[in-house]
């Protein structure tokens, strides 16, 4: 009878090949696999449409307290670049800014804003009020001195 043979032991593993293996089958990236880049176009076009946004809702915006304004037929615009002190003068009393003031009070606030630079003076008034009330304000805002004023009106749109 043949003897058989010892059984042979097991081939000990070799790790450097099997890692080897392993990083080369990932190293390849197939046609139409997965990038890594980040896609801008669609934050531009967010970006340009709050641009467009913002350009189309700055110019309405009013600085002092909500009033509804005369209407004049020859208009002159000018931009608030918001160096302008606002007064504006409705029924129930005299802003500044949007600070309600009466009095004395506004006497001294007009002299706090005025002294302390040469700011030109925006006066709104309602258009529902009589000349005399808005005249009233007009020369205590006078009596400080700044260098302009100017009264606001809407532009009278035709028909």
């Amino acid at each position: 009878m043949t003897e058989a043979a010892p059984p042979t032991p097991p081939r000990p593993k070799t790790p450097k090949k099997r890692r080897h293996r392993i990083h080369q089958v990932h190293s390849k990236v197939k046609s139409g696999g997965i990038r890594s880049d980040i896609n801008v176009t669609p934050l531009v076009d967010v970006v340009l449409v709050l641009l467009i946004i913002f350009m189309v809702v700055t110019p309405m915006l009013h600085r002092g307290v909500a009033i509804e304004l005369p209407e004049t037929q020859h208009h002159a615009r000018k931009n608030d670049t918001g160096e302008q002190l606002i007064v504006s003068v409705r029924a129930d009393g005299v802003y500044i800014e949007t600070d309600k003031l009466e009095g004395e009070k506004l006497d001294a606030r007009l002299r706090v804003e005025l002294t302390s630079s040469s700011r030109a003076v925006h006066v709104r008034a309602d258009r529902n009020l009589h000349y005399g009330d808005v005249r009233k304000v007009l020369n205590q805002v006078h009596a400080v001195g700044p260098n302009s004023i100017s009264l606001a009106t809407d532009e009278r749109k035709p028909n």
